[in-house]
């Protein structure tokens, strides 16, 4: 398993979050919610600053490329298809989005860290090409899971659940994850989820068997159409109960009868709870209607979760229709997929404790979201490295802009600029547009980024005409493309403080301690022992911080360690 447990108390220790303040994340947008008006409003203005920009454009400033939400296309990979295809709203203008939400019973691991980061970026491209997007996403507050961990602590069920959807919308807060239209629990939707199950019953696709009511997937020819599997092949899988009484092994429950001990709801069929599949079925066409555009969630849903709502969801109503069906990869450790069940799983709190959040959104981001990413120290190390470097030279940016007052005129931005614009533009539009290919995007980064430092630092970048103007309409362009990939932080100065506060908790190390370690390398270069300064180099190096001489004196900034920098050199 990958070295971050090295770090690590047992998970047991962890503390949960403070109660909801103002670093709690508010479903301002339709959200069915319990605070107190006062309460919402003092959310709402802290999430004020992460959302004001959540509709941002690539423009040129002067450059003769349009806007990417005037000139681009989307194209989607619909595992329904198994192809690309050019992405068509149902209703001109408008976006119906639903994507499984977790299963409430834990903290949340990195593996739905990808899955939620992969649908914000959805959701942020959608709303730059100028789309209204209702996204829904909801939380599975009723499973055998929650129930099992419940009994395992002693406490309600639905109290454990509804502790640990709090949890969950902190991380999501710290991905810079956008919140969604609304955030439906599966234990306020009893009614629909009944109503449901009568409909598919009335059309004959369901039966009852002492209490309990199953699916029966023979009556659906189609049944298997999502994942490719033929009906022969399946056979009970993961949360379906094997049970003689079942007319087909695959056939699946649609409400389970009350157990002892167990949280139920009063049915025509009697007490009971409903099975996992239904509960999506139900408040996605609540919500979204029985035809929308977009269904989301992790690969490894494809079978038996959503095959299994595509089959409901065609028997309550014939009309039902999703036009994309969209899943990511997995995280994998040592290429095992990372999940809760099989115990190889890092926390996101636990992630974050040690990396910046957004150092782990890049991580995430840096591989195409169909691929399956494979966790390291390295490639966060590397991640955080990354960002480090965007951050400041985009704080760079600010301090000598700071300076001048810039007017952008028709002229005002040189030739070479606005062909510098225009590329990054175009490979903007066209990665994003290619279902969302962001490691082609944040690989381009690469060139405005250096042309900017050349600009700040080399003495031919301080002489290049209206420089001033060249850097500003430069730092924009990248500021706006942070904010679609939601790699934009409050302020860049915040950013690059966490980012050093991070890397010291890594290096087990104080600033002080630098400062002094600083202090004698300087003696001992002034002494000409240049053996201890360089050693004192290479142990700061080791523990992941660099050094950086210049006129001004020695300062710091995090770097990968050099042993896992040469485990990246030996891996490439």
């Amino acid at each position: 398993m990958g070295s971050l447990y090295r770090y690590y108390k047992p998970l047991t220790s962890i503390c949960f979050s403070p109660p909801p303040t103002k670093s709690y994340l508010l479903h301002s947008i339709k959200i069915k919610t319990h605070f107190s008006p006062t309460k919402k409003t003092r959310l709402h203005r802290f999430f004020t600053s992460l959302t004001s920009s959540s509709q941002p454009s690539i423009k040129t400033n002067g450059g003769d490329a349009s806007a990417a939400s005037q000139s681009s296309e989307l194209w989607l990979y619909n595992t329904m298809s198994r192809k690309k295809e050019l992405f068509k709203p149902k209703v001109e203008g408008k976006v119906g989005m639903y994507v499984c939400g977790v299963t409430a019973y834990d903290l949340s691991h990195i593996g739905h860290a990808r899955v939620y980061v992969t649908f914000d970026v959805l959701l942020r491209y959608l709303k730059h090409l100028g789309y209204d997007v209702h996204y829904v996403r909801n939380f599975t507050d009723v499973d055998d899971k929650i129930i099992a961990r419940a009994n395992e602590l002693g406490e309600d069920p639905i109290s454990l659940s509804k502790r640990y959807c709090e949890e969950f919308l902190h991380d999501m807060v710290h991905l810079h994850c956008l919140p969604p239209s609304v955030e439906p629990r599966v234990s306020d939707h009893m009614p629909q989820i009944i109503d449901m199950i009568e409909r598919i019953l009335e059309n004959e696709y369901a039966y009852r068997i002492d209490g309990d009511v199953y699916f029966s997937v023979d009556k659906l020819p189609e049944y298997g159409r999502l994942s490719g599997r033929k009906l022969e092949d399946n056979r009970a899988g993961e949360r379906v109960a094997v049970d003689s009484r079942k007319k087909n092994p695959a056939d699946f429950a649609l409400w389970k009868s009350a157990k002892e001990g167990e949280p139920f709801w009063d049915s025509p069929w009697g007490p009971g709870r409903p099975g996992w599949h239904i509960e999506c079925s139900a408040m996605s066409a609540a919500y979204l209607g029985h035809t929308f555009d977009i269904h989301g969630g992790g690969m490894d849903l494809v079978f038996p979760h959503h095959e299994n709502e595509i089959a409901q969801s065609c028997a309550a109503c014939r009309d039902s229709n999703i036009s994309y069906w969209v899943h990511n990869g997995f995280v994998t450790i040592d290429s095992e997929k990372m999940s809760k069940s099989l115990g190889n799983f890092f926390t996101i709190r636990q992630v974050i404790d040690l990396y910046h959040p957004l150092a782990l959104r890049l991580f995430l981001l840096g591989t195409h979201y169909r691929s399956s990413v494979n966790y390291s120290d390295v490639q966060l190390e590397s991640a955080s490295e990354r960002i480090f470097y965007i951050y400041q030279t985009l704080h760079d940016c600010e301090n000598i802009l700071s300076q001048h007052r810039v007017a952008f005129e028709k002229d005002a931005i040189p030739p070479d600029t606005k062909n510098d614009i225009n590329k990054f533009h175009d490979t903007f539009v066209t990665s994003m547009s290619d279902d969302l290919h962001t490691p082609v995007l944040l690989s381009a980064l690469s060139d405005p980024l250096k042309i900017i430092n050349d600009m700040l630092h080399t003495r031919k970048g301080k002489k290049q005409t209206k420089r001033i103007e060249s850097i500003a309409a430069l730092e924009k362009m990248v500021r706006n493309a942070l904010l679609v990939l939601g790699l934009m932080p409050p302020t860049y100065n915040e950013a690059l403080q966490q980012l050093r506060e991070k890397a010291l908790r890594r290096a087990k190390l104080t600033e002080d301690q630098i400062l002094q370690k600083i202090k004698e390398r300087t003696v001992a270069r002034k002494d000409k022992d240049y053996e201890k300064s360089d050693a004192i180099r290479k142990d700061l190096a080791a523990l992941g911080i660099a050094l950086m001489d210049s006129p001004d004196g020695t300062s710091w900034r995090p770097a990968i360690p050099l042993a896992l920098q040469e485990q990246q050199v030996a891996s490439t």
